[in-house]
């Protein structure tokens, strides 16, 4: 999580103000890192801050919230849940998406080399003629063009 995020929890109240070691940065007890950690997967999650800070509230009301707490992580779950779902529903059409590019970069080669099976091995011509570099006609000069 980063200091901007941590400040901003610090001030509407969803971290206590940390204790400062002698350089002046945050000390917090494991029990507050785990907390921290515990926000940051509901952040990710997308639970959003109104609902961490209800969840918060509750938790600093003492354990006789804990249904209440267990209520709300539910419902959160059941948001969670649905976003997968439409995640991996999205998934599926970006798969098959890439999947009809590669078979069509696979028709369009098939399709190149039946109609020019010289392109399947360069250099070495389909007819069994060699063709060579000095093969063109030499440009014309200026005298050739004037006789």
């Amino acid at each position: 999580m980063s200091a901007h995020t941590i400040r901003y929890y610090e001030r509407i109240g969803l971290l206590p103000y940390a204790d400062r070691d002698g350089s002046r940065q945050r000390d917090y007890d494991a029990s507050i890192l785990n907390w921290i950690e515990f926000l940051a997967r509901l952040k990710t999650t997308g639970m959003p801050i109104r609902e961490m800070l209800r969840y918060a509230a509750l938790r600093g009301a003492g354990p006789d919230t804990g249904s209440e707490r267990q209520r709300l992580l539910e419902a959160h779950r059941e948001t969670v849940r649905a976003r997968v779902a439409e995640w991996q529903a999205c998934l599926i059409v970006l798969d098959s998406k890439i999947a009809g590019y590669a078979d069509a970069e696979t028709r369009i080669d098939n399709h190149a080399a039946s109609l020019h099976p010289e392109r399947l091995h360069p250099g070495r011509p389909a007819s069994g003629r060699s063709h060579s570099v000095g093969s063109r006609k030499p440009a014309r000069t200026r005298s050739a063009r004037a006789g």
